[in-house]
Formats: C-alpha cells, structure tokens, sequence
C-alpha cells in the first residue's frame, strides 16, 4: 500500500541569539532536526515525547503551515507546497487539523452550525442550504443532538466542544487529520468518549491520523505505528505492541516505565531519567540522548546514531541496537 503522507528529512531551524556581547551571539535552534516517517491511508501514526521535542512543530511542516529549513513533505503523491499559493489552498481541504484547545479553535461570536459550515463556504462547495444540511449531518455523527446546533461554544462543555471541531474538520472529507493534543484539555470521562469517536470516525470515513499526544496510554490505543521524538529527531518508531511491551531505546524504555498501570508486578522498578531534556540551541555532541542515558559509551558521545532498521519491523536510533553510524 502506497503512504498517504511522506516526511522525508524534514528539517525547521530558528535563526536566535543567546546572551553574551552587545546583541548576543547568533545560534540555531534546532525544532525539528531530521524527521522521516510516512502514514498509511487510513491508518494512525502516533507521535510521542515530552514537551519542546518538536511535536507541534512538525504537525506544522506537514501541513505547510511552517516553511521547512530543509527536507520534503508528500502528500497523495505530490509536495506539499512551501508558500501559501493557491496550489497549497487546494490540498489542504484534503488536510485538516484538531487543536488542543476546542474553545480557543472555534469563533465565540457564532453558533457552531455556522462554524462548521464554514469551511464549504469558503471553498464555495454547494449551495447555502445544502451546506447547512450537510453540517448538520455531520455535527449528528459525531454526536451532538439538534438542540445544540445552534448554540454559541460557551455554551457547550469540553467533549461537545471537541466533537465541534472534529465536525468542522470532516467536513471537507478530508483523507488525513492532524490531530495535536485532541484530547489533554478535555476530563478523562470526556477523553475516553472522544477517543472512541475517532476511532469511529475512521473506520467510517476511512480518514488517516497523525495523532500527536504525551499520553501514552491513549497512543498505544489508536495508534497503527507509534515515533518517539526526542529532541527533534525520531529515536525509535514501530507497532505500538511490540514498542510498549518491549521498548528498545533507553529513552522509549523510560517513558514506558511511567506509564501508570494496577498490573505491574511486585518489584517493579520505574526508571527516572536524570536532568532535564538538552536546550536545542546547544544540542550535545554525538546521541542527544546520552547526558541522560545510563547506558552512553564514548561512541555515543561522539557520533550521532541513525534510525536503523533493528529487527521485528522496528527501528531506533542508538549504537547499542545498531552499528555506529553517523547522521
């Protein structure tokens, strides 16, 4: 099966300047640093790690709304446009992003009705009145009951809210959702609901998903494939089973060990990682990882590992798994 989405090398720096003379000293920092991976149609890649590794960021170079630094993102088979022309107008109807925060994502000065009509509006599909039956069909599946169709967002709660702008982004059929942090600003009883509805919508509208989120339980659930980020780069990528029962990487290993579970044996040790993530203007030498890394050898120090194939349709970014390689 051909991928949907392909991110090949995908680079985004920041020209900054850190203390130090009159102005400061020009610096690079380093968002996104080397990103590949591909979505399947219909299918969900997770994308995982702690804040300020680079998540958002690239959820932004895949839908042109960031110019990359470097790299190529490919979309149905063609690029996905660096300038906002209108070659990159067209395809993102075919592109559509969740936001964290449904409140701030919608108008407060409209019903939500007329929100999620909007987008036909704008791309001038259909009359008036067949865009608002078509809106409201919508806004039925994913459901929101008639009564709250013409009410204003504040008037809503949290899920009914995401449910909103879940509609608005169906709308347009699109083949990918981007979805960054869906669900974090939402109470775990919501959470839960609005995780079912996507799974839902996808086996429905058979839409793919780059589903970004720091909650590895939730990832582990809707995800097909799942990337751990660090610092900018990918460090391990594979099927969400065989990554969360058996993680490879020491970072992956730490973050699955902290993953709350009623199940874990007696004796069970959590491994706590030791200091806080690099600052991605003054990346370390050789494996990002390896000040925080219990396992770092003088190799990991001085030469910056690959993403290489590891077996069992895995693959990680760590000497230890891999031959040495530089990036």
């Amino acid at each position: 099966m051909s991928a949907l989405l392909e991110v090949d090398s995908l680079v985004r720096h920041y020209p900054v300047r850190i203390p130090g003379g009159l102005f400061g000293q020009p610096a690079t920092l380093r968002a996104v640093d080397g990103v590949s991976f591909a979505v399947s149609p219909g299918k969900t890649l997770g994308l995982v790690g702690e804040s300020g590794c680079g998540k958002s960021t690239t959820a932004k170079l895949v839908l042109g709304l960031l110019p990359p630094t470097a790299g190529a993102v490919r979309f149905e088979g063609g690029h996905v446009p660096a300038r906002r022309n209108a070659e990159w107008r067209a395809l993102r109807q075919r592109m559509q992003m969740v936001y964290q925060d449904p409140l701030g994502a919608l108008d407060r000065r409209l019903p939500v009705v007329a929100q999620v009509m909007e987008p036909l509006t704008v791309f001038k599909i259909g009359t008036p009145a067949e865009r608002r039956e078509k809106a409201r069909d919508l806004m039925a599946a994913v459901g929101l009951t008639p009564h709250l169709f013409e009410r204003f967002p504040h008037e809503l709660s949290g899920g009914q809210r995401q449910r909103v702008v879940l509609a608005r982004a169906l709308i347009l059929e699109p083949s990918l959702l981007v979805c960054d942090e869906p669900i974090s600003a939402l109470d775990v009883s919501i959470q839960a609901q609005v995780i079912n509805l996507l799974l839902d919508l996808q086996d429905r509208f058979g839409v793919a998903f780059l589903f970004i989120s720091h909650d590895l339980k939730v990832v582990r659930q809707v995800s097909h494939e799942v990337a751990v980020m660090y610092l900018g780069r990918i460090v391990e990528q594979g099927e969400p089973e065989k990554l969360f029962h058996e993680p490879a990487h020491p970072y992956t290993k730490a973050l699955v060990s902290a993953i709350p579970s009623p199940w874990r044996q007696e004796g069970y040790e959590r491994i706590v990682l030791q200091g806080d993530p690099p600052n991605p203007v003054q990346v370390p030498s050789g494996c990002a990882f390896h000040p925080r890394c219990a396992y770092a050898t003088a190799a990991c120090r001085e030469v910056r590992p690959v993403l290489a194939d590891i077996g069992d349709g895995r693959k990680a970014a760590c000497h230890l798994l891999s031959p040495i390689a530089s990036a």
